[in-house]
């Protein structure tokens, strides 16, 4: 009775173990597809905010009249 028992368990961890591993791999792709992800927003981000103090740089220049950021006239 107690070797049934063993071999019915040993078949089960068996199959919970193969159904267990494509979850594993599939939840690893997918930590790897939003690690991806959010590096790339965080480099958006960045991007933005270089951008946006740029504009509001010549922005302020053109204000001023200064010549900072303009190509000198030949």
């Amino acid at each position: 009775m107690t070797e049934n028992r063993s071999d019915a368990r040993a078949r089960a961890e068996l199959v919970f173990s193969k159904l267990q591993s494509p979850a594993s791999a599939h939840d690893r792709a997918f930590d790897e597809i939003n690690a991806i992800r959010a590096a790339e927003a965080e480099k958006t981000q960045k991007l933005r905010e270089m951008r946006l103090a740029k504009e509001l740089q010549e922005k302020e220049a053109l204000k001023s009249g200064s010549t900072i950021g303009r190509p000198e006239a030949p």
